[in-house]
């Protein structure tokens, strides 16, 4: 990198706005939001990755695809060969101009790093990328990729960072110089364990935030975070439910005019992961039998206060390809004591079924600080107890879940789809990686073959109704396998002090519309 481009990321980092009165806006996150290299994972956190750094196109709340900072695009017949006509006059903050070749410098560094992105299709689909002219991009595949555009509009990690920015090692661990993105925002501070700083970015293309700086405080547990709202500590609450206590967020969104909140509607689904390759869950019958013997209305109801809607499948049918007609397995308990009397699980005297001399026990897995996975968690183990199935509880720490994820030591385990724009494709996808919990649950099931081979196929369907077809037949088969226990569908949340007006969800819960957020003494004004 040249001295001048190195002053000028040094500056960048050094910049600092004084915000006017009125003009900070102060959210909170459970930690700091981590180094913020577009092409890398945690600790990066994804609602700051995608604030600080755009897409080529972006994922709209009725999933379509809008331009962003590709204003047009064509595919070939062949659906090989994706041209993109970039958006003249944007620069990154750093004023390293964006152009065709800073998005091949940015792909060109994660398909440097492909083996660590291998869970997204697409970046196993890239053949090559080319500079067709300064503001014409070429990107050509191997094969026909359907969700290309909806992956290309994920937070991460196809999106860009300045090529001034980039360290010798392009964008691996430790090569990053700064974040520095073309998005409306830049961060210009990091005090660990307390906060992370963000100053609005005053050469953004598009509209300007309306705040001069976001501020996220690092507040790990949720009702230390509900108490700062209440003192005004912080300013807004929004993310997945759980951000604070259910009770302590129906409170606050009822104190108008004082605070406002709203939940939006279905974005993933909550679900438990059911291991088909190890006893007792091996046992399809018994699959079945935890299917329909949990009490979901009485559980959403009591733990989740109602926030979450019930959840029968594994994509909710607004999904795209999701509505396939399937039949919710529903809660009938007796049907599920005859399932288990019919496989040979007789009950003992101290209430556990058994079979062939081995009792009817499961082990559920849950994050141990996560109090509404163990809530969840004991009603499920009190439901099973109630048809014959012993459920031992363990709780640990994420990283241990996430383990166990990995490699299968599980009998069920939590999960969440991904929500908009992962699902269906992207979520599916991965289902084929062994370092996933879905190709653990499943890779017991006969016909683990024939699912990755259709999960293939859908995804190189280039035709709408083939997709569809070819959804129907996985989506049909997982659900037939019971392999999975749908429990809600997760929303996200929003509670704000009147102070903050323009509050609205985003499109997907990982991309927070900050810039649309505004001081409420300025609505008069706009």
């Amino acid at each position: 990198m040249s001295k001048l481009a190195s002053l000028a990321v040094a500056a960048f980092m050094a910049s600092a706005v004084a915000p006017a009165a009125g003009q900070q806006l102060t959210y909170s996150w459970p930690t700091n939001v981590g180094p913020l290299n577009p092409h890398l994972y945690a600790p990066n956190q994804m609602f700051a990755q995608a604030s600080v750094y755009e897409p080529l196109v972006r994922y709209r709340a009725d999933g379509t695809i809008e331009p962003w900072l590709a204003t047009a695009w064509t595919i070939s017949a062949d659906g090989r060969t994706y041209d993109f006509t970039l958006r003249p006059g944007v620069a990154f903050s750093d004023g390293t101009p964006f152009d065709a070749a800073a998005v091949k410098a940015n792909f060109d560094a994660i398909l440097a790093n492909r083996a660590r992105h291998a869970w997204l299709d697409l970046t196993r689909q890239i053949e090559r990328t080319e500079v067709a002219g300064p503001l014409a991009f070429r990107l050509v595949l191997k094969g026909p990729h359907a969700p290309t555009l909806r992956e290309l509009s994920l937070p991460r990690p196809f999106r860009f960072v300045s090529p001034a920015a980039m360290g010798e090692g392009g964008t691996t661990a430790g090569g990053l110089r700064a974040p520095v993105g073309t998005g409306p925002w830049r961060l210009v501070e990091t005090r660990l364990g307390v906060s992370d700083t963000f100053a609005a970015n005053p050469g953004y293309w598009g509209g300007k935030p309306g705040f001069q700086r976001l501020v996220v405080k690092v507040i790990p547990d949720p009702n230390t975070r509900a108490i700062a709202l209440q003192t005004g500590e912080v300013d807004l609450v929004y993310g997945a439910a759980g951000q604070i206590p259910s009770e302590a967020f129906l409170r606050l969104r009822d104190q108008a005019p004082a605070f406002s909140g709203a939940v939006s509607g279905p974005l993933a689904t909550r679900v438990l992961a059911l291991n088909s390759g190890r006893p007792p869950t091996d046992d399809p019958a018994v699959r079945l039998a935890i299917n329909r013997s949990i009490d979901k209305d009485t559980l959403v109801r009591t733990v989740l206060d109602g926030l979450e809607p019930r959840a029968d499948f594994l994509f909710a049918p607004s999904v795209p390809d999701a509505d396939v007609g399937l039949t919710p397995h529903g809660f009938d308990r007796a049907a599920a004591e005859r399932l288990l009397d019919g496989a040979g699980w007789a009950r003992g005297r101290d209430g556990v079924r058994a079979k062939d001399g081995r009792p009817l026990a499961v082990e559920l897995d849950f994050v141990g600080t996560n109090a509404q996975q163990k809530a969840i968690a004991e009603v499920i183990q009190a439901d099973l107890a109630r048809i014959g199935v012993a459920v031992r509880l363990v709780g640990e720490e994420e990283s241990a879940i996430l383990a166990r994820q990995k490699d299968g030591r599980f009998g069920l385990i939590f999960g969440e789809t991904w929500g908009p724009p992962y699902d269906p494709a992207s979520f599916v996808s991965a289902m084929r990686a062994p370092s996933h919990a879905d190709y653990q649950a499943q890779k017991g099931l006969p016909d683990k073959p024939e699912i990755d081979a259709t999960i293939t196929a859908a995804l190189a369907a280039t035709d709408p109704a083939e997709r569809r077809r070819l959804f129907a037949k996985l989506l049909t088969a997982l659900h037939d396998s019971a392999v999975y226990l749908p429990i809600s569908h997760a929303v996200a949340i929003e509670v704000h002090r009147a102070t903050v007006a323009g509050v609205g969800f985003g499109a997907t819960l990982n991309e927070i519309p900050f810039s649309a957020m505004r001081p409420a003494a300025a609505r008069a004004g706009r």
